[in-house]
């Protein structure tokens, strides 16, 4: 079976890179250079943007100064994007073209402007990227908003706030864009106060690029102030690989103030470990991520050789709302000797590793290099292997830290569980990763590890034991459990829906076959006891009759009927051949609407509980038969099953009940 039917579709983030290939929303209410060609259009935003919006002005008031973070970063890809379009068409970019990001500041008017020299938008794209959210799940994202500001700001940062952060600290927003692909008279300005409209006119524009003017409100006057943005760039831009410029201060009244760069203008990925302060890789990871929160964890390498490319890699903090939809644009940011080639080059790690984020920069692949010559390339595999490798340790490092790795395997467990099929050559590093609640534990938190279960069981102990249920608590309940509490013996309470499905991908580990305790016969091997083994003999004698009488009863129902060696406190239960799906993939099968085989399951009844003694003794055939389809029905509540008749299941128990209240 695929890994289709056993995804969530929850929200995909509003990344706007993610939004259109040319998407650029940094701009410059540049007006210099500018003049209107024809007239001004009013505009509705989408529904989902207008709530967007308001959201973000009201819930990010804590993080105001990422909206800088994020026009710079949008700003540096327009600036990629046209080195890569400038790779197959030489005519986009002027030669000698020098490549750099401004940062303007108007005190007297109050407003800040971020410009750039990259691929630019046309009219339609500043449309489509600016004035609605194009990507699915918004609606399902809104919807999980709290009202809660911390925790949504929270929600915000998986979702990627992008050019929305603008209008945290803006009155006005103000956009002048001229596609490189554009003449000057095709540029495009777009204005909005981020309320219900955004204006759109066709402007005239000399330079190719965007500008990003935010008129400020007056309560966010601090950002007019040089010293305040310069501090910002060295906070969460300073890895930008082009020089991000500022007109320096005038010391002197009849001096001109000059321009500088503000950051260091060299990629962080291509300087030594050594050099890298913790923040400066966490602030480069926010700004990849468009994420606020800082990473569980990273991993800087470079690989010399007969391959040579440098590496940084991530372990986010939170999951994005898109992370159970399998086609969503995934995958590392792919440079070739430094230039930027592609967003999201998913050739490097395999699906199950899709929460991973970074960098990958080769010295090996041709710059003209495509996704189809990607797939083609040999040296692709020995990356993407020695990448997943690597994004492995990672993992299993950040394991060694117990609360850690508890936050890291609810965020992205279930997607590692994932593994052991797609990466055959990995699946006994990825089976140490797997975590999974346990008898032994007595709580949902998923945190005994194979090794850890191994270590712990019994000496005489030949397999590994779990139970598959719907849920934790119906798989802790469960009647089948009760045998292994007695005896003292831990068991696996596997309930996620793709538990059952990874067991059978695993079967084994560290030489110890996994056992389904709802299962089959039950084989305990050499944890059976010699008395236990007589008392069965002597049970299957004494209740031979009422065992036929049963079978006859359920014969339309099960497949057949026999005593039970699992059971201490209830008193029966059902149980799927050796052979036979489990419950847990065959609910996971009938909910995505595939065809499941037919099967029918085996009654197996407890010798010693009053309540088949009871049966064993009844001669009035109507009460027999009453009793022993209320001890059926009620085998298939305990596991979690649904009843076909439950009125049925309530007259019989009524009936019951009346009898012994006289």
């Amino acid at each position: 079976m695929g890994l289709q039917e056993l995804q969530i579709f929850a929200v995909a983030g509003v990344e706007n890179r993610q939004l259109a290939p040319n998407f650029l929303p940094c701009t410059d209410i540049g007006i210099r250079n500018s003049m209107s060609t024809e007239k001004k259009e009013t505009m509705g935003f989408q529904s989902e943007a207008k709530q967007l919006l308001h959201l973000m002005i009201h819930s990010l008031y804590s993080n105001k100064e990422i909206f800088l973070r994020e026009l710079v970063s949008n700003a540096n890809d327009a600036i990629d994007k046209l080195r890569f379009e400038a790779l197959s068409d030489g005519k986009i970019m002027p030669e000698g073209t020098e490549f750099g990001i401004r940062i303007d500041i108007d005190e007297e008017t109050k407003s800040v402007t971020v410009s750039d020299n990259g691929i630019g938008m046309s009219k339609e794209e500043a449309i489509s990227n600016l004035g609605t959210i194009a990507r699915s799940g918004t609606s399902q994202f809104l919807d999980s908003l709290t009202g809660d500001q911390k925790k949504d700001s929270q929600l915000i940062g998986q979702f990627g706030v992008g050019f929305y952060s603008s209008f945290i600290i803006a009155d006005e927003v103000v956009v002048e864009s001229r596609s490189a692909k554009l003449s000057s008279d095709e540029a495009v300005r777009w204005s909005s106060k981020g309320e219900a409209e955004f204006d759109v006119e066709t402007i005239k524009r000399e330079e190719v690029g965007t500008s990003v003017t935010l008129k400020l409100k007056s309560s966010e006057a601090e950002f007019a102030d040089g010293w305040r943005l310069r501090g910002i760039v060295k906070k969460y831009a300073d890895h930008v690989a082009v020089p991000i410029t500022m007109k320096q201060v005038a010391t002197e009244e009849d001096k001109e103030p000059e321009d500088e760069v503000v950051n260091t203008a060299k990629a962080l990925w291509t300087r030594s470990r050594s050099e890298v302060k913790e923040d400066e890789y966490k602030e480069f990871y926010k700004a990849i991520s468009h994420d606020f929160q800082d990473p569980f964890s990273w991993s800087h390498n470079k690989v010399e050789g007969k391959l040579e490319y440098s590496s940084l890699l991530y372990i986010p903090s939170k999951a994005p709302f898109d992370l159970w939809h399998r086609d969503s644009p995934r995958g590392l940011k792919l440079y070739v000797q430094r230039v930027f080639i592609m967003d999201e080059a998913e050739q490097f790690l395999p699906l199950y590793l899709r929460f991973i984020r970074g960098v990958v920069d080769s010295n090996d692949l041709p710059l003209n290099v495509s996704r189809e010559i990607l797939q083609k390339d040999p040296s692709i595999d020995s990356m993407k292997n020695a990448l997943t490798k690597r994004a492995l340790d990672m993992i299993e490092k950040l394991s060694s830290d117990e609360e850690k790795y508890h936050s890291f395997w609810s965020e992205f467990g279930q997607v590692l569980k994932e593994g052991p099929a797609e990466d055959f050559g990995n699946k006994d590093k990825i089976a140490k990763l797997l975590r999974f609640a346990s008898t032994e534990s007595k709580e949902e938190k998923q945190n005994q590890s194979l090794a850890g279960y191994v270590e712990q069981m019994k000496p005489e102990q030949e397999k590994i034991f779990y139970v598959a249920a719907e849920n934790y608590h119906t798989a802790l309940n469960s009647p089948h459990l009760e045998i292994f509490n007695q005896e003292g013996i831990e068991v696996l309470l596997l309930h996620d829906r793709i538990d059952e499905w990874l067991v059978g991908q695993l079967q084994e580990f560290d030489g110890k076959a996994f056992q389904d305790v709802a299962k089959g016969e039950l084989d305990l091997g050499s944890l059976d006891k010699d008395k236990d083994k007589k008392k069965k003999e002597e049970d299957e004698k004494k209740f031979s009759d009422l065992v036929s009488k049963v079978k006859e009863l359920l014969s339309d129902k099960v497949e057949d009927v026999r005593l039970t060696n699992r059971l201490t406190d209830s008193p029966a239960c059902l149980v799927v051949s050796e052979d036979d799906m489990g419950m847990q993939m065959r609910r996971v099968l009938e909910s995505a609407g595939q065809a499941v085989p037919e099967s029918k399951r085996i009654f197996e009844v407890n010798p010693s509980h009053p309540l088949v003694e009871k049966l064993k003794k009844e001669e009035d055939s109507d009460r027999f038969n009453n009793l022993a389809l209320v001890i059926f029905d009620q085998a298939k509540l305990a596991e979690g099953t649904q009843l076909e008749e439950p009125a049925n299941y309530v007259a019989r128990l009524n009936d019951l009940l009346l009898e012994l209240v006289g």
